[in-house]
């Protein structure tokens, strides 16, 4: 139902700017901006998906051929402890645990096109649990949040577009951005833990969560004493490697075990095909919504007026510049990659402003995009609370990315 407010809001107040433009500043071009706007984002929209399809194609028959040899069983047992009280409402150890875990890593590891397919499988084996199958059910939107929070270890693609930009240090945001990150699915899944009245102090969760911040102070340690040049090697070869030795277990098991690995290829290739094709509508309509916001000027008009209630406030109004980046980020991936490649153009990218900028967009996730994709895939239409989780995640990762920039830069 959220979304579906906003979906209409998006175009009323789209069309309200518009108009006053019209009148007011004889602004005589605004409305075909609109026009124009819409029919792009649905050519983009469509471009998308069908990108999609063959990415979504080869992971889902690679995973297939590990669900017929039994891995994600095995992965599935591993997280069981942990999930089973995350996913209260799912048999305990179900496969699709496996699946979950796969999406995660892939998140983590920064392997989008492998994180999105893998993703779509777990949502889709989750509707098959689903009683009521027009509607998110609880287990949907604990996946769905934690997806639009994106934990993501490296934000390797900001620190190369940094080095593009010039950059004395690339690498300066890793820390900013994995505590950002970090901080932010932790929110998220707290949100959504009091909506599902999961109980987070649980020994088991909190001796899994406990172990995850370890690791990643650890990680972060051990980044922070290296160069940039050395991080995006390690980040490249580690994820890659991981990611591949994966798929060739898949493969060598399924040998072991006598399973056609062609056919069961070919088996869950099939339904990649048919996934990519389904989310088109859903795609189309979030990105077209997007597009006459933005084009109507609503985009600038509000970060303005932040920064005019920021400044009557008292505070410190430098990071204003790059909230762009931060309202976009939750509806377009690109459209905030492009925002943020344009403030370190126009500030420099070791200004303040661009590394703030830089920090939101490797601390945070594109919510609507997800949530278009991911429920659209398997038919969801009430989203329930998932946007409201979602987006108050996004917001905390905002604030704390702002919070970090002021600490770390200025």
């Amino acid at each position: 139902m959220v979304l579906n407010y906003l979906w209409i809001a998006f175009f009323l107040i789209a069309f309200a700017i518009a108009l006053f433009k019209l009148i007011f500043f004889q602004d005589t071009e605004i409305f075909a901006a609109l026009v124009t706007s819409m029919f792009d984002m649905a050519k983009t929209g469509f471009e998308i998906s069908l990108g999609l399809t063959g990415v979504m194609t080869l992971f889902l028959g690679l995973m297939k051929i590990g669900e017929n040899a039994g891995i994600i069983s095995v992965f599935a047992r591993l997280v069981g402890p942990f999930f089973n009280r995350l996913f209260p409402e799912l048999p305990k150890n179900h496969p699709v645990f496996g699946s979950i875990l796969m999406n995660f890593s892939a998140t983590m590891l920064g392997l989008d096109n492998a994180a999105t397919p893998m993703g779509l499988k777990a949502m889709k084996e989750l509707q098959e649990l689903n009683p009521v199958k027009d509607t998110a059910s609880n287990p949907q939107i604990m996946f769905l949040v934690l997806n639009t929070a994106g934990l993501t270890i490296i934000p390797i693609s900001v620190m190369v577009f940094r080095a593009q930009m010039g950059a004395k240090d690339p690498s300066d945001i890793f820390l900013p951005a994995l505590i950002t990150t970090f901080l932010g699915a932790l929110v998220g899944l707290i949100i959504v833990a009091i909506y599902q009245r999961i109980n987070l102090l649980d020994r088991v969760i909190f001796a899994y969560l406990g172990t995850i911040s370890i690791l990643l102070g650890g990680l972060i340690y051990y980044f922070s004493t290296i160069s940039q040049e050395q991080i995006s090697v390690i980040s490249r070869v580690a994820s890659n490697f991981i990611l591949f030795s994966i798929f060739v277990a898949f493969i060598g098991l399924a040998l072991i075990k006598r399973i056609n690995v062609y056919d069961a290829f070919i088996e869950g290739a099939k339904e990649g095909f048919q996934v990519a094709i389904s989310i088109i509508p859903y795609l189309v309509a979030i990105l077209v919504a997007i597009g006459v916001f933005r084009a109507s000027g609503a985009l600038e008009m509000l970060v303005s007026a932040i920064a005019w209630v920021f400044a009557q406030l008292g505070f410190n109004t430098e990071f204003v510049p790059a909230l762009p980046v931060a309202f976009m980020k939750p509806l377009s991936g690109s459209g905030a990659r492009g925002l943020m490649l344009d403030v370190m153009k126009t500030y420099g990218a070791d200004s303040f402003v661009g590394r703030v900028a830089c920090t939101i967009q490797g601390g945070t996730e594109t919510t609507f995009y997800i949530l278009a994709v991911y429920f659209g895939s398997v038919g969801i239409r009430k989203t329930r609370y998932a946007a409201t989780c979602g987006l108050i995640a996004d917001l905390a990762g905002v604030i704390i990315a702002i919070l970090m920039s002021y600490l770390f830069f200025h």
